[in-house]
């Protein structure tokens, strides 16, 4: 009776593990998405700083900070995170080539991220 028990215990913990598995890789894959997403516009953000377009530079800085803000929390996504809100701050202030730095130290910490 013992062993039975053992057993079904046993097919029950299998079960989970694979049911449970794909679900929480999936929700990874997910945090992984945001921050690829938030890498892109970060980039965007960048280029569009080079050419002097603070308002469109804000608008990438802002886009990437709701990824980044979606995405698994790291010390490089933290990073990434300020330094976009410092770049949207100085572009709305229209100071490109501040904010472009920002963009810039944001993509490096983006980068970074496994």
């Amino acid at each position: 009776m013992k062993m039975r028990i053992h057993r079904g215990a046993l097919v029950v913990a299998a079960v989970a593990a694979l049911v449970g598995f794909p679900l929480f890789s999936g929700l990874a894959l997910a945090a992984d998405k945001h921050a690829g997403e938030a890498l892109e516009h970060a980039k965007e953000a960048v280029e569009h700083g080079k050419q002097g377009h603070a308002d469109v530079l804000v608008k990438h800085a802002e886009e990437a900070l709701k990824h980044a803000g979606a995405a698994e929390k790291n010390p490089h996504v933290d990073e990434g995170i300020k330094h976009l809100k410092e770049a949207v701050e100085h572009g709305k202030a229209g100071h490109a080539d501040v904010a472009t730095h920002h963009a810039e130290v944001a993509v490096t910490h983006l980068s970074e991220v496994k």
